[in-house]
């Protein structure tokens, strides 16, 4: 890896996400040598992947190279590559460019899309996690209304103008208020000579409610704004397989659609390596202390989405969201260093910041701890709060430009079809 020998002892990162970064900048400018690892150069900011997939943003708008981010840290070093093993016994990883001994390892892989065993609905539905899976995403929409000019076939056109997302957590609930207002304001213009009124956006969610983790009020609001806005949501069904033409369900509900795009659940990115005992299989996470560290090993912590840390307040490991995940990183940068400089460790307490999701134009709902509110002055918050969180000025000013564009002209101008996406070939 051409990493050079230190007499400072080297803390080894696995993943750039939120909780791999907030990591990364709690140890720099410290007698350490610092490598971080990923298999992509940049950082992704993951909540706004559903405004890439409907054309609201430009894909490097919401992403930051890594090394720039750290390109005046002196000590610093990172690695482009995808970590095949943990060799805890030899304190050793296993990549695909060579392998790096390490000190101390922070393993913050994040977390991967959970189809539950499910291989055709693997095989045949979209996934949205990455910026190449959100681009997909918008290349196929786009295509499908470029089919529905073509085909004299009712039955066919129907499907290619039929939208299923399974799972009505925040990633679909967005995804869905995106879809309906471009159907509403962009796509009768782009395609005057189909009727976007055929147009069908399905939400379905296999329990009694959307937003399941925030408040009912938010929920009920939110289900209301969908529904004014056109999206058809079915609660209490669940997708039992999906073969590319017909999503099929536990009720009589079946849905003929060439776009099904699945956001019905996360699981742990897992490295092998790791004995079994440390790792909680259901939902490929690793178990860790109050401290991070990885149950039975001494050296090796994981933080953010891949971490589950069982307490009373959440038995099954905290949300797979980015403010546990940043919390952490940060809190396991602060207790490395007290272990390296022998002063006392600080066990992980959550701050429970709130949660939002926005619906669309001037619609969003917001949870905070001691205030909920939902409407235009929510979708103003979550403005602000994803906008203060992008990382780089280039990104904020990018991202609040198109968002006043859009706001000022109803238009979103990235809608193009950058790469064409073959359908059931998954890249």
């Amino acid at each position: 890896m051409n990493i050079p020998q230190s007499s400072f002892p080297r803390v080894v990162i696995i993943g750039g996400g939120f909780a791999g970064l907030a990591a990364a900048k709690g140890l720099e400018k410290q007698e350490l040598q610092v490598v971080l690892i990923d298999k992509h150069n940049y950082h992704t900011f993951q909540p706004l992947l559903y405004q890439v997939a409907t054309g609201g943003l430009e894909p490097d708008s919401i992403a930051f190279p890594l090394r720039k981010r750290f390109n005046d840290v002196e000590n610093f070093y990172f690695r482009l590559a995808n970590v095949l093993k943990i060799n805890p016994e030899k304190n050793q990883l296993e990549t695909s460019i060579g392998n790096l001994e390490y000190d101390e390892l922070i393993i913050a892989t994040g977390s991967t899309t959970n189809f539950f065993g499910n291989t055709n609905i693997q095989k045949y539905t979209m996934e949205m996690k990455s910026i190449p899976q959100s681009l997909n995403i918008r290349s196929l929409i786009l295509e499908n209304f470029e089919e529905a000019l073509l085909t004299s076939n009712m039955d066919e056109r129907n499907a290619l103008m039929n939208f299923v997302i399974v799972g009505g957590g925040p990633t679909g609930v967005e995804l869905a208020g995106a879809l309906a207002e471009m159907k509403k304001g962009i796509l009768p213009k782009d395609y005057p000579d189909l009727d976007i009124r055929q147009m069908q956006i399905n939400l379905i969610q296999s329990s009694d409610c959307i937003l399941k983790g925030m408040s009912a009020k938010a929920s009920e609001k939110a289900e209301d704004f969908l529904i004014k806005l056109g999206v058809n949501i079915w609660k209490n069904v669940r997708v039992l397989d999906y073969d590319g033409k017909t999503v099929t369900t536990n009720s009589e509900d079946s849905f003929r659609a060439e776009t099904v795009i699945w956001a019905a659940g996360v699981q742990g990115e897992l490295v092998e390596g790791l004995a079994t005992e440390c790792v909680i299989e259901r939902a490929a996470r690793i178990k860790v202390d109050e401290f991070s560290k990885v149950i039975n090993y001494k050296n090796i912590y994981a933080v953010g989405d891949i971490a589950s840390m069982s307490s009373e307040k959440n038995p099954n490991g905290h949300p797979m969201m980015a403010q546990p995940a940043i919390q952490q990183g940060t809190l396991v940068a602060k207790n490395i260093l007290a272990k390296l400089f022998n002063t006392k460790q600080k066990p992980f307490v959550y701050k429970d910041k709130g949660s939002m999701a926005t619906i669309g134009r001037n619609k969003a709902v917001v949870d905070l701890p001691k205030w909920k509110f939902q409407g235009i002055f929510a979708w103003y918050v979550w403005m602000f709060v994803h906008l203060f969180s992008l990382i780089g000025f280039r990104n904020k000013a990018i991202v609040f430009l198109n968002w006043v564009y859009s706001y000022i002209r109803f238009d979103k101008e990235t809608r193009l079809i950058i790469r064409p996406y073959k359908k059931h070939k998954k890249a």
